[in-house]
């Protein structure tokens, strides 16, 4: 919780906990730290000799994708906190020009929010032309969105 707000620690207890490691409370998601605490963990046990481009993509360690976690990284660089790019940096992983490229090509995703505004709008459509909302499991609306249960 950022300090100031109701519930956050006070600065001394923060400054006592980021002593003893300074992303106890990272900016990003937890999902991410974890990820990146396997990610450090082979690079440590293969004494820092990894190359993070040739990792195969279904590589699993600690329970994580590492694989598709670290393209995932590699791919999404300039989204990154420097913070998160430095922490990557120090074990290793760059960004890969080409996969950013990629991305950037590639088509953009629709938030949740755009995409609840997508739904609503069929199931209003739905209601109006059946009198009803309850939709048929296997129901496709003609763009394609699925509204069945």
């Amino acid at each position: 919780m950022p300090a100031g707000e109701p519930g956050s620690l006070a600065p001394e207890r923060r400054a006592a906990l980021e002593e003893i490691d300074p992303w106890w409370c990272p900016a990003w998601p937890i999902t991410w730290q974890r990820a990146y605490a396997a990610a450090r963990l082979w690079w440590l046990d293969s004494d820092g000799l990894v190359d993070w481009a040739r990792l195969p993509e279904d590589t699993v360690y600690e329970g994580e994708q590492l694989g598709r976690w670290v393209k995932a990284q590699r791919a999404g660089w300039p989204g990154l906190e420097a913070e998160q790019r430095d922490l990557l940096s120090a074990i290793g992983i760059e960004e890969d020009p080409e996969l950013v490229a990629a991305k950037a090509e590639a088509k953009p995703k629709v938030s949740r929010t755009d995409r609840f505004q997508l739904h609503l709008a069929a199931l209003t459509a739905f209601v109006e032309r059946e009198g009803h909302a309850r939709v048929p499991r296997a129901h496709k609306t003609p763009e394609g969105l699925s509204l069945g249960a």
